[in-house]
């Protein structure tokens, strides 16, 4: 088994949640978010969050607005609709639930009751 799969199929996973997380705080350019995201150890390409972020503005998870920039061309910053926000509080709950079945079994430290000396069910 390969374990780097193993663990970019992980962060995958979180992916959506963790992005949500961040704009959930307050309107966020996409490059703040690749900068917190690599702040937290979860390494982030723009090429995969642009595509991540369309995605959840069609969906009606995400609105945006147009900032002017010294600097350069406009900035797009990202913020939550309602229906974003009850999206991620529902993702919240899964990740608590998650989190918290994934610690009891990674902490347990009996061992399972041989099923062998146990009367089958039917």
């Amino acid at each position: 088994m390969n374990i780097e799969n193993t663990q970019s199929q992980m962060r995958k996973g979180i992916l959506e949640f963790c992005i949500l997380s961040i704009i959930r705080r307050g309107e966020a350019y996409p490059s703040d978010i690749v900068e917190e995201m690599k702040a937290s150890n979860l390494n982030i390409l723009e090429g995969t969050l642009y595509p991540l972020l369309t995605r959840l503005k069609n969906a009606d998870m995400l609105t945006y607005r147009w900032v002017e920039s010294n600097s350069g061309p406009p900035r797009k910053y990202f913020s939550l609709t309602e229906q974003g926000l009850t999206f991620y509080r529902e993702l919240e709950a899964t990740w608590n639930e998650l989190a918290n079945a994934v610690h009891t079994l990674a902490t347990k430290t009996e061992s399972m009751p041989d099923s062998t000396n146990q009367n089958p069910t039917f």
